[in-house]
C-alpha cells in the first residue's frame, strides 16, 4: 500500500502521489482534526513517518472498512485513550513489581522489616532417621 522512503517529512503532493489519493483529501483530514502535519516558516504542510502511519490507518478505516469521517475520529480517539491506558497499566505494573521486591528484600532481612525481631532459640531439628551423639 505504501512506498515510503526512510525518516524524512514530505510534502502533500508526495503523500498525496504515494497514496493515490487527491491532496484535498489530506486538507480534509486536517480540517477534521485526523491529521495534523507539521509547517514550515512559508506554511507548507510537512508530514512525518508518524504522520504517515496514522494516514495508513485512516486509509484502512476508509477503503477497506467503509467508516465515515466521524467513525474515523471517534476510532482515533478511542485508539489514543487505550495507548494511555496501556501506558499507565504499564507504570503501575513496573511499580508494583518494585514494591513487591523491595517488601520481599526487606523481609529477607528481619533486623530491617520487622517490627519484633524473630529470634530462632534452638537449632533445627535433625533430620528422621540421623543418629543422635
Amino acid at each position: 500500500m505504501t512506498k515510503r522512503r526512510s525518516k524524512g517529512a514530505y510534502m502533500i503532493s508526495a503523500v498525496a502521489e504515494m497514496y493515490g489519493i487527491h491532496p484535498q483529501t489530506l486538507r480534509l483530514y486536517e480540517r477534521e482534526g485526523l491529521l495534523k502535519p507539521s509547517r514550515t516558516e512559508g506554511n507548507t504542510r510537512l508530514y512525518t513517518d508518524e504522520d504517515l502511519q496514522r494516514l495508513e490507518f485512516i486509509l484502512n478505516l476508509a477503503r477497506d472498512l467503509g467508516v465515515n469521517i466521524s467513525g474515523m475520529a471517534i476510532i482515533l480517539q478511542m485508539r489514543e485513550r487505550m495507548e494511555e491506558m496501556q501506558r499507565q497499566i504499564q507504570d503501575f505494573v513496573k511499580y508494583i513489581q518494585e514494591e513487591v521486591l523491595s517488601r520481599a528484600n526487606a523481609a529477607s532481612d528481619p533486623a530491617r522489616g520487622a517490627i519484633v525481631p524473630i529470634r530462632r532459640p534452638f537449632p533445627p531439628a535433625p533430620p528422621p532417621g540421623a543418629k543422635k551423639r
